[in-house]
């Protein structure tokens, strides 16, 4: 059975947005999703994750890129290098091709190119059934969710008084010095009368 993340990720993010109607997204890009990895075993290709990231991108919302897990150095270095392509508008102008001059070269051999095929670790069992209604619940569930709250950005007005002039006129001026003794006859504590008592 063949499953691109793509047809799963697409709907869900799309009514996500419709939901929460965010004013930004910070989108956390990990390659351990992909195939080979020495921890992941998503089996996904750098075409699919890539796709993903176009897909965000596409939405028009200001958006913050950021890396995450991946544990197969190379293929975090080519994932991130086609990422970047995809987020700055270049994905059709970087060659598949690593350039002969490339620090590290010898790391991405035999293929030395930036989206090769990945070998699965293991084979994909879930069904289109599986996946279709799992889909299918999350959005239920997105549906059930109370929707962003649409508040206008307006001044707040000032408050009735100026907080600056009800804190200053509670400080005592610099010249009068506290007593040991209140007006109601009480005495403080630590004042030296009653340290005296205490004495």
């Amino acid at each position: 059975m063949h499953f691109r993340l793509p047809s799963l990720f697409k709907p869900v993010v799309r009514a996500v947005i419709d939901c929460f109607n965010p004013s930004v997204i910070v989108l956390q890009c990990g390659a351990d999703s992909l195939g080979c990895d020495r921890l992941g075993c998503f089996n996904l290709s750098f075409s699919g994750h890539g796709e993903c990231v176009d897909f965000v991108r596409s939405l028009g919302i200001p958006m913050l890129a950021v890396g995450g897990g991946g544990y197969t150095l190379r293929n975090v270095a080519r994932c991130w290098t086609y990422e970047t392509a995809i987020l700055v508008g270049k994905k059709d102008e970087i060659p598949d091709e690593i350039p002969n001059n490339t620090e590290y070269l010898q790391f991405f051999a035999p293929e030395f190119t930036l989206r090769p095929t990945l070998a699965k670790r293991q084979e994909n069992q879930n069904t289109k059934e599986y996946i279709t209604a799992l889909k299918q619940e999350v959005l239920d569930h997105l549906r059930q969710i109370r929707h962003a709250p649409s508040v206008q950005m307006q001044e707040v007005p000032p408050d009735l008084l100026d907080p600056d002039e009800v804190f200053c006129a509670q400080e005592s001026p610099p010249d009068i010095l506290p007593t040991d003794n209140d007006p109601d006859g009480g005495t403080f504590l630590g004042t030296s009368s009653e340290t005296d008592r205490l004495s």
